[in-house]
């Protein structure tokens, strides 16, 4: 399925949504313009579309983007090395080390290490909390943020480390980015991909929440009506 690319004077970005019998996600193709290399955010499900999208479109893909390492953003990745020798693999450090992840190509992370394609630069912000190794890809005027930050809500906090405190540190940290920055999750609960930081700021309740403690008990309070519906 496609959906409008957003397009700056540097590069332009295809989301491509995909699904599976059990969920829906959304990956991201980010093109270089000047040299049409690209990189690929959480390939999941649909190789087929995938590929489609990236032969169609004539990109060299130099890049796959890992926010993290659950199966629904990671399942593609070797795929994608198989057909794209040439394409290197990065995640965070925390990340692979705490859960073990391996793929050919694999470049571990740091905070702030850059990711040039093209010559677009894209930065790795890690923003725990969803995982312990959670990490968002930043470029002037886009964030790809995987499961930490959705439009509607934040990543569930998962015991295996998951952590509500340090979701609070990375949301806190993501506000601090410039209001008109695009938001790229890796799913949807109601409003399109695409959406700016400042709009999640008047409309994502935990944005809106002021204190940690707040925030933590807020997150992790029981009886939930689903572990996606944030309000």
């Amino acid at each position: 399925m496609h959906i409008e690319a957003l397009e700056t004077s540097r590069y332009k970005v295809y989301p491509i949504r995909t699904e599976s019998a059990h969920s829906i996600n959304y990956c991201y193709l980010l093109v270089d313009k000047a040299t049409r290399q690209g990189a690929l955010v959480d390939p999941s499900w649909e190789v087929d579309t995938i590929l489609q999208r990236l032969n169609g479109l004539g990109v060299e893909l130099t890049s796959i983007l890992l926010t993290h390492s659950h199966f629904d953003h990671t399942n593609l990745a070797a795929a994608m090395v198989h057909r794209h020798r040439s394409a290197q693999v990065y995640m965070s450090r925390v990340e692979i080390e705490m859960y073990a992840f391996h793929c050919r190509n694999l470049h571990p992370l740091t905070d702030g290490d850059p990711i040039q394609v093209g010559e677009t630069l894209l930065s790795s912000i890690l923003t725990p909390g969803h995982t312990a190794g959670s990490m968002c890809f930043y470029t002037e005027g886009v964030m790809f943020t995987g499961d930490t930050i959705f439009t509607e809500g934040c990543g569930k906090c998962s015991p295996w480390g998951g952590s509500a405190s340090q979701m609070y540190d990375s949301v806190q940290r993501i506000k601090a980015y410039p209001a008109e920055t695009v938001i790229y999750p890796g799913h949807s609960f109601g409003a399109p991909p695409g959406q700016t930081l400042d709009y999640l700021q008047q409309n994502n309740i935990y944005f809106v929440i002021q204190t940690k403690d707040t925030f933590v008990q807020f997150r992790m309070r029981e009886k939930q009506p689903a572990a996606m519906v944030f309000y």
